[in-house]
């Protein structure tokens, strides 16, 4: 059974930092690929951001690039996502997500496993 837990949610100001985390377990992640979605209160499930753990290659969506970084580690199976330069707009509930194989997917729904989510809230 593959587990995700997040955590490093929280409040900060704008212009502040986070840095997410989420630990996976459950069966080794080579050949995955992980990526972080976030939720705001009304909005549908977006992508922020995808890792292909194997290879390292990563992906961002245009509102976060420049200033969100993924990342993992292969000894502690553990995502993580480097936020910075924080904006309220990015206020929302953070998720961790993993599927077996592919490239590169955007949609919640090309997603196997999830985590419960980590909110964030920028304050302005």
């Amino acid at each position: 059974q593959v587990q995700l837990v997040e955590s490093g949610g929280g409040l900060v100001q704008a212009g502040g930092s986070l840095r997410l985390s989420c630990v996976a377990s459950g069966r080794t992640f080579s050949n995955h690929v992980m990526a972080w979605f976030r939720q705001a209160p009304g909005k549908e499930r977006e992508f922020v951001s995808a890792i292909r753990w194997t290879y390292g290659i990563t992906y961002y969506a245009d509102s976060v690039k420049g200033r969100f970084t993924i990342s993992r580690d292969n000894a502690k199976n553990t995502l993580y996502l480097q936020m910075n330069s924080l904006k309220a707009e990015d206020t929302a509930v953070y998720y961790c997500a993993a599927r077996t194989g592919g490239t590169y997917y955007t949609r919640p729904g090309d997603y196997d496993y999830w985590g419960q989510g980590t909110q964030v809230t920028v304050s302005s």
